[in-house]
Parts: structure tokens; sequence; C-alpha cells
């Protein structure tokens, strides 16, 4: 009988020691997947609807995703307000550094003081750096994005008092991702802007905003700022459908379009390049983060990253769905892990996945201490 129970004892000890083996080895792991000499305090995201995790849930706006099927793969499969079917580039970046698994939305009402302390995220689906863009979907400029910073930073100012909390401001990262609604909602669609502008002018009209912008953040203390380029507007599902001779029998990524992204693009990465010479001696880290490169990887060797589709969105026929068009009447494909785009103009979460792999040695660089 002792020498029973005894049998029984050591297959217990030695399947929980096992156990705890597994889970030095996973948290060894998860260590080893975070950036060296992390110093960053907290994640701000500004921008549109790639960074928006549900800002616009609380304005008055059509520009939404807060209902079946966004979010269905996102954890408890419900939706955030996250033009996605999960999580965004942001939310992986978050959890790489450490700060949080998810960045919520400012605007949520029920946000708690150690939920600011560690990051939140100002963007607005359908903004832009023209201030024409987000009057167009009635939703937050970037400027306004800008001015609820300075808001937040007051009321963590009464949590944990004016020094620490700049102390707190120049050890975080912050990331902005805005452009595209500015030349596929507002310029390509709307005449105005054409009227006045040429492409070629009307990137630079932008530049112009987005130095504004930049000097903004600068001017409230931020030290550490990753910068997204333009993706590759010509291959969004949305523009091949209204720009193609036959987009429902022969679809490819629209040059032109692509191609203001790479001007843009150069312009951009020479503008923050200045920048940080301007101001590298007063501890400014200021950083490109390429889009457009990845996402015509991943077009270009679609199976190594596991898609078997990269011109149609999984919402819909995936050709013009996307927010309230893509809800929960709309048949969804049953894996968008196969989709790069979730619907016709958003990426799927294995998509905004792989661009944070991509990003990496950038967040290295900005977080490190």
């Amino acid at each position: 009988m002792d020498y029973k129970y005894n049998k029984q004892l050591s297959l217990i000890l030695m399947f929980l020691f096992h156990v705890l083996c597994l889970f030095i080895v996973i948290s060894k792991a998860k260590a080893d997947q975070r950036p060296q000499n992390n110093k960053a305090s907290a994640v701000f995201v500004f921008g549109d609807s790639t960074v928006d995790p549900g800002n616009n849930n609380y304005v008055s706006t059509i520009f939404k995703s807060n209902f079946l099927p966004y979010g269905r793969d996102f954890p408890d499969h419900q939706p955030t307000g996250r033009f996605s079917n999960g999580r965004l580039t942001t939310d992986y970046i978050a959890s790489y550094v450490g700060v949080k698994e998810y960045v919520p939305p400012y605007l949520d009402p029920n946000l708690k003081s150690e939920d600011l302390l560690t990051g939140v995220s100002f963007a607005s689906a359908g903004s832009g750096f023209d201030p024409l863009t987000p009057i167009f979907s009635n939703v937050i400029p970037v400027l306004q994005q800008l001015e609820y910073f300075k808001e937040y930073k007051k009321r963590v100012e009464r949590v944990i008092g004016k020094q620490k909390t700049e102390e707190h401001i120049k050890k975080a990262i912050f990331f902005i991702s805005a452009g595209t609604n500015d030349f596929v909602v507002n310029y390509f669609t709307i005449p105005i802007r054409r009227n006045s502008y040429s492409v070629s002018t009307y990137q630079l009209f932008l530049i112009q905003h987005v130095k504004q912008f930049l000097q903004g953040l600068w001017a409230e203390g931020a030290r550490r700022i990753g910068m997204a380029g333009l993706p590759s507007m010509g291959c969004l599902p949305v523009v091949i459908t209204l720009n193609s001779t036959n987009s429902f029998r022969q679809r490819g990524c629209i040059e032109k379009y692509n191609s203001i992204s790479r001007n843009y693009n150069q312009i951009l990465q020479k503008e923050l390049h200045l920048m940080q010479n301007s101001f590298s001696t007063l501890g400014a880290r200021i950083s490109y983060i390429d889009i457009y490169g990845p996402l015509v990887e991943m077009s270009h060797k679609r199976k190594k990253f596991g898609f078997d589709e990269i011109y149609y969105g999984c919402c819909g026929t995936g050709y013009l769905e996307a927010s309230f068009l893509c809800n929960s009447l709309t048949n969804a494909c049953p894996d968008a892990n196969k989709y790069m785009f979730w619907d016709s103009i958003h990426p799927s979460e294995r998509t905004y996945y792989y661009i944070f792999l991509y990003s990496r040695p950038i967040i290295d660089f900005l977080c490190k201490g």
C-alpha cells in the first residue's frame, strides 16, 4: 500500500517538475522576444484606421467597426472598433515592449489610471494629415489627436505629478500611421484638392502637415517617434476594384497609386532623417517605418506567408466591403489567416503581425536605453 502511494506521489512530483520546466522555458522565450535594454514606459499612437482600436466608437461617424464580423478573432471574439478581424500592429508592439497586451482607445470612458500610464491610441479611422480629409467622414483630425494628448498629460499629472509625467513621456515610444485616406478618400475621390494641387505638390502639402504634427509632438515631450510610410495603395482591394478595366476578372495592383506611395515615402524618409539629425543631440530617435516594402513582399511571396488571396478582402465579396458594408449580415471567409486583407481596405490580423515583425529593428532602436 505504501509502495503504491509513494509511486503515485513520485509520478505527481515528476509531472509538476515537467510543468515547472515548461513554464520556465516559455517565460524565457517570451523574455527573449522583447527588446534588450527596453526603457519604454508607454506606447502612444496617432493616425487613422490602421491604428485606431476604437476611438470612433465614441464619435458621430459612419466610419465604425464595433460590430461583427470585425473582431471575430480578437480575444473573446468581441468587436472592439479595430478595423480588422483581430489585433493591430500596435497591439503587437505594445506586447513586445512589455507595457500591455493591447493598446486601448483614449476616448474609452472606462479607462483606469494604470491604462492611461502605459499608453493609449488617439487614432481615428478616416483621418489624415490634410485638414480636409477628416471633415468628409466627421472623424478626429490629427491635430485634435494632439490636443487629446495634451489633455492626457494633464490627467496623468494629477496622478503622478508634473515632473514624473515629463520623464514618463520622454521614455515613451510614439507611433504615427496616416496618409492613405488623404489620397484614396480625399485627393482621388473628391476634386477639391485636385483643382489646386498636382500629385507632386499635394505630396509636399501633406509633408508640411506631417512636419507640423511632429513638431507639435516634440514640443509636448515626445523623443522616440516611429513614423509609418504609406502602404502599397495600389494593392488595396478597393483601389483595384475602382481603377481596373475589368476588376472582376483581372485583378492586380494599380501602379499609378503604388508609384505615388513610393515617391511620398522617399520624401518622408528624407524629412525624418533631417529631423533626426537636427534633434539627435537632444535625445531624439525619429525613425521611418516601412510599410510599403513588407506588403509588396507579402503579395509577391504570398505562399511563403501563408496567403491564398491577396487581391480580395475576407469580408463579403472582398471588392468594396469595409466599415458598415462589412457587417453581421455579410458573409466572411472561414479563415482570415489565408487572406492578406480583412476587408477591402484593411489588412488581416496575420498581415498586421508580419508588419510588426518587419518593424522590430526600428522598435528595438526606439526602445534602446
